[in-house]
């Protein structure tokens, strides 16, 4: 990984590891949809006039907008309402750690893809040791009580969505800018959450809401979508969709102390054992290795 690669993965790392934080906040005063349709809307607000400066970009972005529609509806629309609803029942640092499931099914998407050095024994050995620590983890705290099988159920699907979409990015939309695609698909998903999200934004409204959730919907919409999303797109071209989906991991380093510290959530044993697993696991199947066949071509 080169130094320019070293340090998005490090930005969109923090990026995608407060949000869980943010969006326990952002839930003392506002409902799921409503969170989802803020933080939506404060995104492309912010990336599409941004986009508009660059000749030609949300041109060509609109050209293929039923993959735009599609990524935003497998990133966003789905994986958002499922995790801000699943942190009404789960601690935020919980559902960080449970995102670290996605390489499980973004590498195996890759494999399918053409891309065959995604396998190199490394990057299995990574895959395992992450794995079992996500065993641990959904083993010991389901069994202690502290993870519901319907919650987790929710964050496996949120998981499938963000490994998928990814992979939709690199393959259908990786020659258009990036910030004109990810501005388009956060106004489709406003649009789709127009109406419960709306609804649902005046109700909370209405029941006046604290200064800290809004505060943490500004910062899920500026920092947690715009700037990530920004990032993450340059992050795919520097070491493709599967590995950049890897950033899940060192997010749960930042949720987990995110969590633990400011909203004094508990340590379980799921934690203690889970933790240092996947995120050793994380370092092992990022790196970018040949393919045997390619490495016999050189020489």
């Amino acid at each position: 990984m080169n130094r320019n690669a070293a340090w998005l993965f490090i930005a969109v790392s923090v990026f995608w590891g407060i949000p869980y934080a943010l969006i326990r906040i952002a839930l003392e005063g506002f409902d799921p949809a409503a969170i989802v349709l803020v933080r939506v809307s404060i995104g492309a607000l912010v990336l599409i006039p941004i986009a508009a400066r660059r000749p030609g970009a949300l041109k060509a972005a609109l050209k293929k907008w039923p993959w735009v529609l599609a990524f935003g509806v497998i990133e966003m629309a789905g994986p958002w309402i499922l995790l801000t609803s699943a942190e009404q029942h789960i601690s935020s640092s919980l559902a960080g750690l449970l995102i670290g499931a996605v390489p499980f099914f973004a590498l195996p998407l890759a494999y399918f893809m053409g891309d065959k050095t995604v396998f190199h024994p490394k990057t299995i050995t990574g895959l395992v040791v992450g794995f079992g620590g996500l065993v641990a983890l959904a083993g010991i705290d389901s069994f202690t009580g502290h993870l519901d099988p319907i919650w987790l159920g929710a964050m496996i699907l949120a998981c499938l969505g963000y490994a998928i979409a990814p992979a939709i990015a690199s393959a259908k939309l990786d020659s258009e800018s990036s910030i004109a695609v990810v501005g388009l698909s956060l106004a489709m998903v406003a649009v789709i959450y127009a109406i419960p999200g709306g609804a649902a934004l005046s109700s909370s409204i209405s029941a006046n809401p604290p200064t800290a959730s809004w505060l943490a919907l500004l910062g899920l919409g500026v920092l947690c979508t715009a700037a990530a999303f920004t990032c993450f797109f340059q992050l795919i071209s520097h070491i493709g969709s599967a590995r950049a989906t890897m950033v899940v991991y060192p997010n749960l380093a930042v949720a987990f102390l995110l969590g633990i510290v400011f909203l004094k959530e508990p340590i379980t044993t799921g934690f203690l054992i889970g933790v240092p697993m996947v995120i050793v696991g994380s370092w092992l199947a990022t790196q970018r290795h040949e393919s045997k066949t390619r490495t016999a071509a050189k020489a």
